[in-house]
């Protein structure tokens, strides 16, 4: 079960080592411009793989269950499905169902883990393996690896790097899970946190705020949902940007630093090195600034 392309290293790796009885996606959703129906990235592999696929629009009736019963699947691997299994499902397979979430639980459950520990500075991060239960990502611990989080990585880079992680740690995890070697760990309640599912309204930079936060959440919500500032001309998009540090400059200003735009923020700059107007693609800051003669006012 999954959607997003964090999910097709883990089906690549289980399609070359075990037999799939069936792979489970969200339907097609419209995209686009044009509005067309496009499928989701796990569709598009498991048509490749010449895999059988269901795409039922919620997890919750009784054909959905027919379905994956007919099946007959010993276990069930989750992977950003798009949706919460319901407990029937759960409990459908002898071995259960398991979840390969990307970040060290209990930190960070919940729809937006990778954006979450970007924004909040984390200094690492990880993915857990886990054996589901009905709660919002609280079963019991299979295994776990952490990575450290550098300083300026992006979500898009970050979610690359985790969804490998997160097959290969499946894949080792297996053969000992399946023979029985493995007792699950309960998560502690304690550090537990909660990242919920983001908007495009998510990635509105107050400037009210400190530069540092504004810079993560840059890096957090970069591919999607996008950080944006609202200027007298319109809404800009920022791709990239970095502090700069400085002492009483009003929220909301405009300066230049080392030939780039900067907007000053609670305490310091917020440098743009990265940016996009609307309308228009993607551009450094300096090229940018080259259009705006009067950024300065």
């Amino acid at each position: 079960m999954g959607s997003p392309d964090f999910a097709l290293p883990t089906l690549q790796a289980l399609h070359e080592q075990y037999e799939i009885a069936g792979v489970i996606t969200q339907p097609d959703r419209p995209a686009g411009r044009g509005q067309k129906l496009q499928p989701s990235a796990v569709k598009e592999l498991a048509s490749s793989l010449n895999l059988p696929i269901y795409q039922p629009v919620t997890l919750r009736t009784p054909e959905a269950y027919a379905q994956i019963a007919a099946w007959q699947p010993d276990f069930i691997v989750v992977v950003a499905f798009g949706e919460i299994v319901p407990r029937n499902i759960l409990n459908l397979p002898p071995l259960g169902c398991l979840n390969v979430h990307a970040s060290l639980l209990p930190r960070w459950r919940g729809a937006a883990p990778i954006q979450a520990a970007i924004a909040a500075g984390d200094a690492k991060t990880g993915v857990t393996i886990m054996l589901m239960d009905a709660g919002l990502d609280t079963g019991p611990i299979l295994s776990q690896r952490e990575v450290p989080l550098r300083p300026g990585t992006n979500a898009g880079e970050l979610s690359d790097q985790l969804a490998f992680i997160g097959a290969t740690s499946l894949l080792e995890l297996l053969p000992s899970f399946l023979n029985g070697k493995i007792s699950p760990l309960p998560q502690p309640e304690a550090g537990a946190t909660y990242a919920p599912k983001l908007s495009k309204e998510d990635g509105f930079l107050d400037l009210n705020r400190p530069a540092e936060v504004l810079a993560r959440r840059v890096d957090a919500f970069y591919p999607w949902p996008g950080s944006f500032v609202i200027l007298p001309k319109g809404k800009l998009k920022v791709l990239k940007a970095h502090v700069h540090d400085a002492y009483d400059v009003p929220p909301q200003g405009h300066y230049v630093v080392n030939g780039l735009p900067a907007l000053g923020t609670a305490d310091s700059l917020l440098v743009l090195d990265r940016v996009q107007p609307e309308g228009k693609k993607p551009m450094d800051g300096q090229s940018f600034l080259n259009g705006q003669p009067d950024w300065l006012g």
